[in-house]
């Protein structure tokens, strides 16, 4: 029995002590020679075949040996030390591709019969080979090396410190109220008026006593706010922190789904489960009086990041606490260089990314101007190139597409941009797809929101049932092949563009789904999830396309952040490069299960709107 095969690693991790001795004696110990096959196509599976050394290259059936080493394109796949393979033709009972020594190669083989009983023993073991990439995903996190933290950070609301609500009837005065907070050590507490509750924090009844003079007898009832934003019992605790740094709040109300009022979850309660300083940065960033200060602020968002990440907070949770925190700063930008009496007149959205609230590095500025029809600002050019500077004095790159507020092509009226979006609209040219593709991902971070609607809402009104441009739109999915081939033609110094080969197919197919579906969320994980609920798409696809961008973003970020320079103004010059050399071997297989989920995405688009390749 070799002394060299590692159980210790997933999938064979997840087996029991009794079921890793079995396998141990049982494993079979192969060499070959460049060129050997060791999977031929059509023959019967012989097992799941273990690489320690050498490599393997995955072909079509109908490439000899002796073409394999010479012409690299008809290998689907390469396979190195430590990655497995064979498993599908366990389940399928025979190979479709052949599988060829590339050079000297020593594997294990773990033999069919010894895999399918140790699948019929271990249920967990048996997900990890014959389910999808949504589950390999969750195995490998419940057995990483950060676990702990990872559910600590990931715990819901109902197991938090959910505060008993403290609830007055109407006609309870100002005074009253305070001592009853007082007494019940609270600093706020709701308002019963009719059927609703309003929400009273011991500043606004210091505001009400000392600024605006009210009598003590006043009911407290008056003085509440009624718009109160409520979370789900079922929820993560850091939605609540993205919550109240998204609305800049420091308290939220449970509701279950029957919206029952069932407590109050504050600020502190939530920073205590968080080492994370994200609310900090939120506060200095809405306290900034000045543009240096707002600058500074925003250079800690690279160290916050590191921080969520390294404790194993998901990938997409971390991009939504990001939007809301780069929206905070682009909005406050806005306060502080858009003169104040102009605000009703105009709205700056986002686009791309930063619109789909999607991006975690700084990102290129992909931004706009909307101005009311017929307004008379003269500055507006002047004050717009302003603010390109500086943002890209606070790390924020300047848009290699040019889709920046500075350029007057993306600074206009509401009837200007209507008729720009519908253009692009009757438009299959690429340039015209790509930019609507960026401008219907666009949302409101400053101004008058309602400009921004009304235009939104024309464009949608203008494509409602139109197949044609639907096809039309969702072909940019197909733009970029999924370079599954790549694997075995990189060299070391070479990259592979994670957001031709992943994201992008996956985010404009949801997009043009979501388009034709007039869901109006930008955001591609809400998208989908809105999509299944209206029984567009089926859970496990959504699941899966889900789980691979999720992938794609967070293999992005642990390159990005390896090539992050500590000059905060020195932006990465290659952002959507992976180098596939500095990936585990794990991390290559999940790579190659998330780029077939792409792939066949794309099969799927191409039999919904009836395209050709």
């Amino acid at each position: 029995m070799p002394d060299t095969f590692n159980v210790d690693h997933v999938p064979f991790s997840l087996l029991t002590d009794s079921e890793k001795a079995l396998l141990l004696e049982n494993i079979e110990r192969r060499e070959y020679q460049p060129l050997d096959i060791l999977i031929a196509a059509g023959e019967p599976s012989q097992g799941v075949f273990v690489l320690l050394k050498g490599r393997v290259a995955e072909s079509e059936c109908s490439a000899q040996p002796s073409e394999q080493l010479v012409q690299q394109q008809t290998a689907f796949m390469h396979y190195e030390a430590g990655e497995y393979f064979g498993s599908w033709s366990v389940f399928n009972g025979h190979a479709i591709h052949n599988f060829i020594a590339v050079e000297a190669t020593l594997c294990h083989l773990i033999p069919t019969q010894i895999l399918l009983d140790l699948i019929d023993s271990n249920p967990l073991f048996a997900d990890y080979f014959q389910q999808s990439l949504t589950a390999k995903r969750q195995i490998l996190a419940q057995h990483a090396d950060n676990q702990d933290m990872a559910e600590f950070m990931l715990s819901r609301i109902a197991d938090s410190n959910i505060r008993e609500p403290l609830i007055v009837d109407e006609g309870t005065s100002i005074e009253d109220a305070t001592r009853l907070m007082r007494e019940q050590k609270a600093d706020c507490l709701l308002a019963k008026k009719g059927n609703r509750y309003g929400m009273v924090t011991g500043t606004d009844l210091l505001d009400a006593v000392i600024i605006e003079r009210l009598p003590l007898t006043t009911d407290v009832s008056q003085i509440a706010s009624y718009r109160l934003i409520s979370i789900s019992p079922d929820d993560y605790l850091f939605s609540a922190l993205i919550i109240m740094t998204q609305q800049r709040i420091e308290r939220v109300v449970v509701m279950d789904a029957k919206r029952k009022l069932l407590g109050v979850v504050e600020l502190t309660d939530v920073l205590s489960h968080f080492s994370s300083h994200s609310h900090v940065i939120g506060l200095r960033v809405e306290r900034a009086q000045s543009i240096e200060e707002l600058r500074a602020a925003s250079f800690g968002l690279a160290d916050l990041i590191r921080g969520l990440i390294s404790t194993g907070v998901k990938t997409r949770f971390v991009m939504e606490l990001l939007a809301a925190l780069n929206s905070q700063i682009l909005s406050k930008l806005f306060d502080l260089i858009v003169p104040l009496e102009v605000h009703p007149h105009v709205c700056l959205i986002v686009m791309g990314s930063e619109g789909r609230g999607e991006q975690i590095m700084k990102t290129d500025q992909d931004n706009g101007l909307i101005y009311r029809d017929g307004l008379d600002w003269p500055q507006m050019h002047t004050v717009m190139n302003t603010f390109s500077e500086t943002l890209i004095s606070f790390g924020f790159p300047p848009c290699p597409g040019n889709i920046m507020v500075s350029n007057p092509e993306w600074v206009n009226s509401t009837k200007q941009w209507t008729e720009k979006l519908t253009r692009w609209s009757k438009s299959f040219e690429g340039e015209a797809t790509m930019n609507l593709a960026i401008a219907s991902d666009s949302k409101p971070v400053a101004g008058n929101t309602a400009l921004f609607k009304v235009a939104r809402n024309s464009f949608f009104r203008r494509i409602q049932d139109n197949e044609i441009f639907f096809a039309h739109f969702a072909k940019a999915s197909l733009r970029f092949d999924t370079p599954l081939t790549f694997f075995g033609r990189l060299k070391d110094s070479a990259g592979l563009d994670i957001k031709k080969a992943g994201v992008f197919p996956i985010v404009h197919g949801v997009r043009s789904i979501a388009l034709e579906n007039k869901i109006a969320d930008t955001n591609t994980f809400k998208r989908l999830e809105i999509l299944v609920e209206r029984g567009v798409l089926h859970k496990e696809l959504a699941d899966n396309l889900a789980e691979a961008l999720s992938y794609f973003v967070q293999v992005r970020l642990q390159q990005q952040m390896e090539r992050y320079s500590d000059d905060p103004v020195e932006y990465d010059k290659a952002p959507n490069e992976i180098n596939i050399k500095m990936l585990t071997a794990l991390e290559r297989q999940l790579l190659r299960d998330a780029l077939t989920v792409v792939k066949d995405f794309k099969k799927y688009l191409i039999h919904r709107y009836h395209l050709t390749y």
